[in-house]
């Protein structure tokens, strides 16, 4: 599953040390952003494998993590759009 390696790889190149100032939280949110959207793909590719295969309830909750996750990203989108607009001139 290379989508897993790909997440795997965005969550070890995140820093763990606290941003030094917005530009670099800005950057820490695209990537951030970027392990959510690997994240999605990872628990959707597992939804459609594993459809009819799970029983209902165990099928719903692996369907509901997948919306979670997306939500997720959708959310991190939103704020990275947010930062593009605060440095915006013509604001």
């Amino acid at each position: 599953m290379s989508e897993i390696q790909a997440l795997l790889d965005a969550l070890a190149g995140l820093p763990r040390t606290r941003p030094a100032g917005p530009a670099e939280a800005e950057r820490l949110l695209a990537r951030l952003r970027s392990a959510a959207a690997h994240w999605s793909d990872v628990l959707y590719a597992a939804h459609q494998d594993a459809r009819g295969q799970l029983p209902p309830r165990a099928e719903a909750a692996l369907r509901l993590a997948f919306r979670h996750a997306e939500d997720s990203w959708v959310e991190l989108e939103i704020a990275l759009r947010d930062c593009a607009e605060d440095r915006d001139p013509a604001r």
